[in-house]
């Protein structure tokens, strides 16, 4: 499983983790694990998170020989039950001393509830001089820096075939208009549905299509109506959050627009996400949407990805021309001890160096500033570093991972899937709605 897609099968008890904490009252309370501010340390340092199997091997190359400088044993432990443990952990008094969250909203709670230490001066250093203020704000609660940004991922790719598009005397658009005229003119040259997609991923099945529906959320209202809606400040029934899925609609709900090679529109619901890239990659599929990682899938199905190679990818465009709003995801680093050698692995975690470390690995990527693009083994997250790098780019974390659990990885998903069997929309907004929290 790719590091991108963690958060993706992990997601659904959040929510209850959350809520977990506050009947778990009589198993301890906050501050049970920490350790007296500014404590010398053991040298050694726990660290838990979902980063596991091969990404979990290359994260611990990826701090060895900082380990062996320092003298500071870095014991990782990963755990597909992360986000329902780390809060039992905090709970009962047996928390890792830091944490690597896939949700910053976890984070936040537990930072709410004083569970997790105030960064430390260097670590918010290294954030002021190498994240965006969007990076830095999610690791902040209540003015409070608590978690710095480890890794990242770039959603709203557009994977297309550079020679099939110059065959066919189309260009990149620019506007989302654009690329709807783009979508006309390849299915009458082809006489084919343009577009592949596929939403089944088991319990979480539907996540491709809140990528979409959080792409023109942002792409056609903009940062702050797309804050608003992640805070439920404006509903799903709310009529931007409708434009969004109108627009999306315009190519998913489109018989003549999908499923390229797999079939009518609800067989979107059944193709599993990772099967489009054989088709994406020997040009059965003209068009696909999909974060960053999807690189890899392609890879694998014996593409190669680059300008001019078989398959390449733009940022899905925005309603206006030169706009640059992306979505993405990433973890937040947080720690629950503050002794002297917690302190010294957050703010190595936190540095240019370990983000140089890390990404040199191959597969990942991270809006370190600091981190060198080069050091990515493909174009595609070459060119991914870039865009989340551009000072002139407005990056907002997956809407679905803000959201409460009950909604972003329940109701969302399920409402999505509900849409694409045809389900119409005002029915699917406001079931999805119905899914908030009553507080």
């Amino acid at each position: 499983m790719r590091l991108s897609l963690h958060r993706r099968f992990i997601a659904p008890v959040a929510f209850a983790a959350i809520a977990g904490l506050t009947l778990a009252g009589c198993s301890g309370g906050p501050g049970t694990t920490d350790t007296d501010s500014g404590a010398e340390g053991d040298g050694t340092v726990s660290v838990y998170g979902t980063i596991s199997e091969t990404e979990a091997d290359l994260l611990e190359e990826s701090w060895a020989d900082w380990e062996k400088e320092n003298k500071i044993d870095i014991q990782y432990e990963a755990s597909k039950e992360f986000e329902a443990q780390i809060s039992i952990r905090a709970q009962g008094g047996s928390a890792p001393d830091i944490a690597i969250f896939p949700q910053p909203g976890l984070m936040a709670d537990l930072a709410s509830r004083k569970f997790l230490k105030p960064a430390p001066k260097a670590v918010e250093d290294n954030v002021d001089e190498y994240w965006s203020e969007d990076w830095k704000a999610y690791g902040t609660v209540d003015g409070t820096l608590y978690g710095a940004p480890l890794m990242a991922s770039v959603k709203g790719f557009i994977w297309y075939s550079p020679a099939k598009f110059k065959e066919w005397g189309v260009e990149v658009p620019k506007t989302w208009d654009d690329l709807l005229a783009v979508t006309k003119k390849i299915q009458e040259k082809t006489d084919k549905a343009p577009w592949c997609a596929g939403f089944s991923s088991g319990e979480a099945s539907g996540w491709p299509g809140t990528d979409w529906v959080e792409d023109l959320v942002l792409r056609e209202a903009g940062p702050e109506t797309y804050d608003k809606w992640v805070a439920n400040e404006i509903p799903f029934t709310d009529p931007a959050i409708k434009s969004a899925f109108d627009s999306v609609g315009d190519i998913l709900l489109n018989p003549d627009y999908v499923n390229a090679g797999f079939g009518d529109v609800k067989s979107i619901n059944s193709t599993p996400f990772g099967d489009l890239a054989t088709s994406v990659s020997d040009g059965t599929c003209a068009l696909h949407h999909q974060a960053s990682f999807f690189d890899g899938f392609i890879v694998d199905a014996g593409g190669e990805v680059g300008p001019d190679a078989d398959v390449w990818a733009f940022i899905t465009p925005a309603a206006e021309e030169g706009s640059q709003a992306v979505t993405g995801g990433g973890e937040i680093v947080a720690a629950f001890s503050d002794d002297a050698d917690t302190q010294k692995v957050q703010e190595y975690l936190s540095s240019a160096e370990w983000a140089n470390s890390r990404v040199g690995l191959g597969g990942v990527i991270s809006a370190n500033s600091g981190l060198d693009p080069a050091k990515a083994t493909s174009p595609i997250l070459q060119e991914a570093i870039k865009i989340l790098q551009d000072p002139e780019t407005t990056f907002r974390f997956d809407a679905s991972d803000l959201m409460p659990g009950a909604v972003g990885s329940g109701t969302f998903w399920k409402g999505i899937v509900n849409w694409i069997n045809g389900a119409p929309t005002g029915e699917v907004l406001t079931s999805i709605e119905a899914g908030w929290p009553s507080n």
